[in-house]
């Protein structure tokens, strides 16, 4: 019977962390909670990144995305996008060795009634890449997938911040407004 007694701790063993971290309310990262029905996505987005704001509208919430912004709860405007890229380091013969990958989107959410949810913002996501002369190819490959990654941390970025930003839409008890200092 010693057996039944290491995996019975064996298990309690591998149980313990998993115990913690959800007792301390960690949670992997998901879907996110927008307190609107219906987003429309107006302004200047790339394809793209219209497409993954999308995605992730229709699959992480209950919300729809409208084509109209009349039809809208939420109007997510996109104001720019800029992706770039700069040289981040020479090798010692003066070759380029290293990039830094930039992505920049500012954006605002307004509600129906125009009142401002997220006000005008912007996100900033940069990566690094190692650059070699001899594997051109798969560094283009490379970049393309962290510019890819770069755009679908953007639009978590973006739908996380109107998640936070939104005020929860339900009624008063009894139409009282609370006055600072009373209970």
């Amino acid at each position: 019977m010693p057996s039944l007694d290491r995996r019975t701790w064996l298990g309690a063993f591998l149980a313990l962390p998993a115990f913690f971290t959800t007792a301390c309310g960690f949670k992997l990262r998901g879907s996110v909670s927008i307190p609107y029905k219906v987003i429309a996505i107006t302004g200047n987005p790339s394809p793209l990144l219209r497409a993954d704001l999308e995605m992730i509208i229709l699959m992480g919430s209950d919300a729809k995305v409208a084509n109209n912004s009349k039809d809208a709860d939420l109007i997510l405007e996109i104001i720019s996008e800029v992706n770039s890229r700069e040289i981040l380091a020479y090798n010692a013969t003066g070759q380029i060795s290293a990039y830094r990958l930039n992505s920049r989107v500012a954006f605002m959410a307004t509600d129906q009634n125009g009142v401002d949810v997220v006000p005008e913002s912007e996100i900033y996501v940069t990566r690094d890449m190692d650059f070699s002369v001899s594997t051109v190819l798969a560094t283009d490959v490379q970049q393309q997938q962290f510019t890819n990654e770069m755009r679908s941390n953007l639009a978590l970025q973006i739908l996380r911040r109107i998640s936070a930003s939104a005020k929860p839409r339900g009624p008063t008890s009894g139409g009282a407004k609370p006055v600072m200092g009373k209970p």
